[in-house]
């Protein structure tokens, strides 16, 4: 049982949000779309400048997730925070204006509440918060500055992957620090630096930029799970990844890094003995939508650039088999009447571990799952109104394919 910490001043502001589309905020790329502002208004939003911490309770329900929106008016330090009521496990994901995500986190704030400080620009930011086992859950999520009252405790985890603490505090010292980190071998404009070794031998890599440059940042080896996290020459934490291609980590810098010095931090959830690719590549924008899309990030183009399966007009129930892979597979459908979208991805052999992720036709996301009940399948239910939407299937693990059958349905309104 989690211990739930919060300041009567903090109750002024706390209310309840249902994680369900309730108001459309058409930023952050549309991850705002269904948002609460944190504050209750965009006015009164503004962390940067707000006397108390901001907080409300969300009610995350059958997969879903919450969206809280929160301003900033000028750059200040700010912790972000969801922890669970009873069993409930939140995970974080913090996306700006742009709807980039900056900062995920899942248990850094003690006891499998999430947790992330961070240095942020002026701007617009959403909050995703969502349970870890795709199971109903009540949450508290605050945030306020790092110089205000936290919420949870917090851990010392071994890393720097949401705070901007030096990787010399707090990583382990048999895996060596940004002080004693191995150089990254290669060019950069020859295809990219890249070394090999697991965490047991080291835990930092080092690279240089001779020019500002967009460029990504991988650690693979899905055994492993690694986790990857850039610091600046100043130890300054910068961006922080878990899965971004299954369970391998990847960064995209798309706004240029300045000239100088840079620190990666690599650790295993896994296993500290195998053995870790990491590289720094320049960026590719159509490479990076491509991963994107292919990961269910963000829905495809419906210009005949991607394959999407069109399925018709949805009217009452339809099944389709189909084998699931690592890659998402796009189906579209259309729905005549206003009503509720229910989608479901069964395994019929018991051996997959799907994933669903549905969009409307402007790319704005309506619903998630990963693991719904006590298995692996995954179930979406979502409000709709007439036009077409886009279901996008994949398995969460890249370990071949399997069988899955999936079923949508189309409920209408009661008269």
């Amino acid at each position: 049982m989690r211990n739930l910490r919060f300041s009567t001043s903090a109750l002024t502001f706390a209310t309840l949000a249902i994680a369900s589309p309730a108001f459309a905020q058409d930023v952050c790329g549309g991850m705002g779309a269904g948002g609460q502002w944190i504050g209750g208004s965009e006015d009164t939003s503004d962390v940067s400048t707000s006397v108390d911490v901001q907080e409300q309770m969300a009610l995350v329900l059958g997969g879903n997730e919450y969206v809280a929106l929160f301003n900033l008016s000028a750059p200040a330090e700010v912790r972000i925070e969801a922890q669970g009521r009873g069993a409930g496990d939140p995970q974080i994901d913090v996306f700006d204006s742009n709807g980039a995500i900056i900062i995920s986190d899942d248990d850094s704030g003690g006891g499998g509440a999430a947790r992330a400080e961070a240095p942020l620009d002026p701007g617009t930011y959403c909050v995703a918060v969502r349970s870890y086992d795709g199971s109903p859950m009540t949450s508290f999520v605050r945030v306020a500055r790092t110089d205000q009252e936290p919420l949870t405790e917090g851990v010392d985890t071994g890393t720097a992957a949401t705070t901007t603490t030096s990787p010399e505090t707090v990583s382990d010292a048999d895996s060596g620090s940004c002080a004693t980190a191995r150089p990254l071998d290669g060019l950069l404009a020859d295809g990219g630096l890249t070394g090999t070794a697991s965490v047991d031998e080291t835990g930092f890599w080092s690279f240089s930029l001779d020019a500002p440059t967009a460029v990504t940042l991988k650690a693979e080896n899905e055994d492993a799970d690694p986790v990857m996290t850039v610091f600046d020459s100043a130890e300054t934490y910068l961006s922080e990844n878990d899965d971004f291609d299954g369970l391998n980590a990847q960064i995209d810098f798309d706004d240029p890094l300045p000239a100088g010095d840079y620190c990666i931090q690599i650790s295993a959830v896994n296993d500290n003995s195998l053995p870790i690719t990491t590289s720094v590549s320049v960026f590719d924008p159509a490479a990076a939508l491509r991963d994107q899309i292919n990961n269910g990030d963000v829905a495809p183009p419906l210009d005949g650039s991607y394959t999407i399966t069109d399925l018709g007009t949805l009217e009452r129930r339809q099944l389709v088999d189909l084998n699931t892979t690592a890659n998402t597979q796009w189906y579209s459908i259309t729905m005549s009447s206003s009503g509720l979208l229910l989608a479901e991805a069964v395994a019929v052999t018991g051996e997959a571990d799907t994933w669903l992720v549905a969009y409307d036709d402007l790319g704005r996301k309506i619903g998630l799952n990963d693991d719904y009940g006590d298995g692996f399948d995954s179930l979406i239910a979502a409000r709709v109104q007439p036009g077409n939407y886009i279901i996008g299937i994949k398995q969460l693990e890249d370990s071949g394919s399997a069988p899955v059958r999936m079923v949508l349905e189309h409920y209408v309104p009661a008269p």
